[in-house]
């Protein structure tokens, strides 16, 4: 049982404990002498590494993306913690619990499937709802749906993100289908529900996130089509038209031909979609970011690549004073 998390760790701790090596590179010292730069990877975050010694030869007990069982010593470089190795090991995976190594939801994975089924048992439509059934009486879909991340890195980025993007994407259109007239709540549900299915096969994540052969080739909106084709297979009476409708919805959820969509939504049910997505995986990123950045002594985030800006994150934890009104925030808002 993992005893050492990598939130945990301090300068002059020994560490003996296991870990996911999701780099592994050889280096060169300016002596010449050859060394090994890890990364390391638990749920609470990633660590990096160095083995200094005998590296050539501890090289050969494992390689990148493998668990491995380490002994080292944390000490502080260039502001940071880093593990220093004196040796390290494969340990096989039924050694492990995943959900040690890979960040996970805060929900539990069956409780949202439970809240799916019921969503998908509440559409009037019967066709679609039997499209939908059909999905999760797959075991294999069902079982990749409650692990599967939303995506490897932009949001909701950890085990059962995926179903918590498609269970908060429903809410939303259950709000904004009571706000607006005429708006196929059924066709968009079921949209919400299968835009992203492509990345249960698009995503590998048994153990660090990457792509898999087929979505790096094909891309999660091409998978995604493929799948719901297969399924109505086994459907002749659905209906054409709402197959087509289901699909554009698949290929414009991006929005944007430069994005990686293949058609513009031209429809209402596909530009809402495309806009509940886009906003629901921005401000859960957005928020992680702040989140993880609580106890920085700033009001700003670092730097955000993806959105090209900082963030404005208000008064951190432990700043007692009243905010003065006159402090120029609007202003700072702008220079950032």
């Amino acid at each position: 049982m993992k005893k050492t998390f990598i939130k945990d760790i301090k300068e002059k701790d020994k560490v003996e404990d296991i870990f996911l090596a999701t780099r592994k590179e050889t280096g060169m010292s300016k002596s010449g002498k050859a060394y090994l730069n890890i990364k390391l990877m638990d749920k609470t975050g990633e660590l990096e590494a160095r083995i200094w010694d005998e590296a050539d030869e501890l090289s050969k007990n494992f390689e990148r993306n493998d668990f491995v069982k380490i002994r080292g010593y944390a000490v502080v470089y260039q502001g940071g913690v880093q593990l220093n190795i004196s040796d390290i090991a494969k340990i096989g995976n039924d050694a492990i619990a995943i959900t040690d190594f890979l960040p996970t939801s805060s929900r539990e994975p069956d409780e949202m499937m439970e809240k799916l089924e019921s969503i998908i048992a509440g559409i009037k439509n019967n066709h679609i709802r039997k499209l939908l059934t059909a999905f999760l009486e797959d075991r294999e879909i069902k079982n990749l749906l409650k692990l599967a991340p939303a995506a490897k890195s932009m949001h909701h980025p950890y085990l059962g993100g995926l179903l918590e993007h498609v269970l908060s994407l429903c809410k939303l259109i259950h709000n904004v289908t009571e706000h607006y007239q005429n708006i196929d709540k059924d066709l968009l549900l079921a949209g919400a529900i299968l835009h992203d299915i492509g990345k249960l096969y698009e995503l590998k994540f048994e153990r660090a996130f990457d792509y898999s052969d087929e979505g790096r080739l094909l891309g999660h909106i091409t998978i995604g089509i493929s799948m719901i084709d297969k399924k109505l297979e086994a459907i002749p009476e659905f209906p054409e038209e709402t197959a087509i409708l289901l699909k554009h919805m698949l290929l414009s959820h991006h929005g944007y031909l430069e994005f990686g969509s293949p058609k513009r939504p031209k429809t209402v049910e596909a530009v809402i979609l495309y806009y509940l997505d886009d906003m629901d995986s921005k401000i859960q990123s957005m928020q992680a970011l702040i989140e993880k950045e609580k106890e920085v002594d700033s009001k700003w985030t670092s730097y955000h690549k993806l959105y090209d800006r900082y963030i404005y994150k208000g008064r951190y934890q432990g700043e007692n004073e009243t905010v003065d009104k006159n402090n120029k925030v609007e202003l700072e808002l702008f220079k950032k």
